[in-house]
């Protein structure tokens, strides 16, 4: 069975009074890592629904990449940020009988990767379920999706019903 969770902005007028108030204090945030300090796990999803909402500024966003980037993140950090950016979206459920079998390989870039078009089919064959949860490349090099839209007739366009299926041939 596929749960998915899809993420909806808050209509409350108290919400969004709530999300301005932490569009507002980003710099305070800023400030804070760069001095140093640990983010809270609010201040961490403060930074995730900005980027997502286009509410925080690209400049911001660079000044508190930058910011951990120098200081690094506590193991708490990390995980509240893999959390916030996990629920910002859709998330996928497998079977409880794919337990330990689901894997995926994200590409980092660079103009000669390729690994992800022959690593996806050798786990397959090796029993492991390889969903392909891609993206696209820069400007400068293309990224899976871009490569494998290159081939004639191959659809990248699934939903998630159709990857569960797909998955489960």
């Amino acid at each position: 069975m596929t749960v998915f969770r899809s993420s909806v902005p808050v209509q409350s007028a108290a919400g969004m009074a709530q999300h301005e108030q932490s569009a507002a204090s980003f710099p305070e945030h800023i400030r804070k890592k760069r001095n140093g300090e640990q983010l809270s796990a609010g201040e961490i999803r403060d930074f995730v629904q900005g980027v997502k909402d286009k509410t925080i500024q690209e400049s911001q966003i660079g000044a508190m990449l930058m910011a951990i980037w120098l200081q690094g993140m506590v193991a708490e950090e990390t995980l509240a940020l893999t959390k916030e950016m996990m629920m910002s979206g859709e998330v996928m459920s497998w079977p409880a009988e794919w337990e330990g079998l689901v894997v995926d390989k994200h590409s980092t870039g660079g103009v000669g990767d390729k690994i992800s078009l022959v690593l996806a089919p050798a786990l397959a064959a090796c029993g492991c379920k390889v969903p392909m949860i891609s993206g696209r490349g820069l400007a400068h090099t293309g990224g899976t999706l871009d490569k494998l839209e290159s081939i004639p007739g191959f659809n990248v366009y699934q939903s998630v019903q159709q990857v569960l299926s797909l998955s489960l041939s």
